[in-house]
This record gives C-alpha cells, structure tokens and sequence, in this order.
C-alpha cells in the first residue's frame, strides 16, 4: 500500500482545484510497463506517467494505492475506490463507471515453441483436449478471443491467475501450454524471462481493437471532474505528451499504435 499524497503545487494547472476538493482515491495495478517496480524499489510506469502529469494539469490531487485487478473492480462497483487506470469499458462496468480512452491495443497469444503447427491457430488449438490457456482473473480480451476463451472454459481448459506474472510462470513451467498477453506485457516478459528461445508469440485476430480508459467512478468522481480529466488527456494527446510517454516505456515502434483509437 502506498501512503503518500501527490500534491502538485506551483505547477500550472488546466484548471485549478478547488480547496474543499477531497483528494482522488486511484488503485493501480502492476502489469508489464503499465505499472512495475524498478530495481530501485519505486515504481514507474506509463500509468504512472499519465496520472502524474494529468494532476499537473487539472490541479486534482491523488491518493494513490497498490491493488489486484479483481480488487480494483470490487471496489470500483462497492464504491470504496474513486478511480483507476488502464481498464476496458463493458456493459456492466458502465453502470458504475465512466471510461476516459488513453490507449488503444489487442491481445497476441504466447504459445510454447514445442507445439505442432496444427495448434498454432485458435481452431487447431481448441481440438486438442490435453492444450490449456492461462489468463489474468477479471481480465478482458476483446470479442474474439473472449468467445474463444469461453469454449474452452466450457471443457475445463482455462486456468485464471491473480496477476501476469503469475500467468506467465504457469506457461514456463509447462502447467498451460498457451497465455494471452498485450504487447505493454509481454515484451518487457520476455526479455526479463529470457523466455525469446521457449515462446512464440502469435497474432490470431489482428483487426482486434481493445481501448483501455482511465476508470472514473460515477459514485465519487462528479460530471464536471470527468470532463476537466477528458480534456486533459485530449490536450496530452494533441501535443505528444502521450505518444512521449509511451516511447519511454516501450519504444518507438509500438508507442504509435497505442493512439490508434
């Protein structure tokens, strides 16, 4: 758990905050370059990086905390948590939850080497009752891939873990033989894992788009606040302060295809 306060004074603001404006309750998560700890023991990470310059900003303060995915949601839904990152709009989550798009990506399939070119394609893969795919609890991985998965939870096939690493020991231990994973995850795991050699990484559904927001609570985080926060990240986008923050973290060849929604 994080104690600290940000309080971003003698930086120009968007829009100052009010006085009486109670500091924002915000849950990250750690993932890939999303959100990780440095050899330091701080954490960065492009989350990080929004957040951050959105309170330089709009004057808003955060009162950031460490959490699962599954509790971030929990929270999010029982109205304990004001606000977190990088999350993917649903029906249901909208019922509680605003959505503010800041990236755009699609999952890819991390498979063991090993397996025969028939399971390197999601019917091939399926046939085959002894192959079985881990994933994130709670996560969603855009329409294609979700009705996959639920074919295969159907047979049993599907293990759940509480975060990526987890996912990806399952895979290099040979307990699954295939995880789903985004590129801000995957790439930063391979190379930490030295895993390059053991993997191929598969891209099954291409034109798949998954937007990813900033999840604003509808219980806590008022209209108004929404809307100096969308206007925020449209102002990052405009003059590059996203696709900067995102070639920090993983590089030019894919920074720009995280604004492509």
């Amino acid at each position: 758990m994080f104690c600290c306060l940000w309080v971003l004074p003698g930086q120009a603001a968007a829009a100052s905050a009010s006085p009486s404006e109670a500091a924002i309750r915000i849950a990250f998560y750690e993932l890939g370059v999303l959100y990780y700890k440095t050899s330091h023991g701080t954490h960065a990470g492009i989350d990080l990086d929004v957040i951050q310059e959105l309170g330089k900003r709009t004057g808003l303060r955060f009162q950031p905390t460490l959490e699962s995915r599954v509790r971030i949601w929990t929270r999010l839904a029982n109205g304990t948590l004001d606000m977190s990152v990088s999350g993917i709009a649903t029906p249901e989550r909208e019922q509680f939850a605003r959505f503010i798009p800041y990236f755009v990506t699609r999952n890819y399939v991390l498979m063991r080497s090993e397996l025969p070119d028939s399971a390197k394609n999601p019917q091939g893969f399926l046939a085959n009752p002894a192959y079985t795919v881990a994933v994130v609890k709670s996560f969603k991985h855009g329409s294609a891939y979700d009705r996959w998965l639920d074919q295969l939870r159907a047979l049993g096939r599907v293990r759940e873990a509480a975060d990526f690493q987890m996912v990806l020991h399952l895979l290099k231990i040979g307990r699954v033989q295939a995880v789903l994973a985004l590129p801000t995850s995957w790439v930063p795991a391979m190379k930490q894992e030295a895993m390059d050699s053991t993997l191929q990484v598969l891209d099954w559904w291409p034109k798949e788009r998954i937007v990813h927001g900033l999840i604003l609570s509808r219980r806590h985080i008022p209209e108004a606040t929404a809307a100096r926060i969308g206007a925020a990240i449209q102002s990052m986008r405009e003059d590059g302060t996203l696709l900067a923050i995102f070639q920090r973290h993983i590089g030019p060849d894919l920074a720009e295809s995280l604004l492509k929604y």
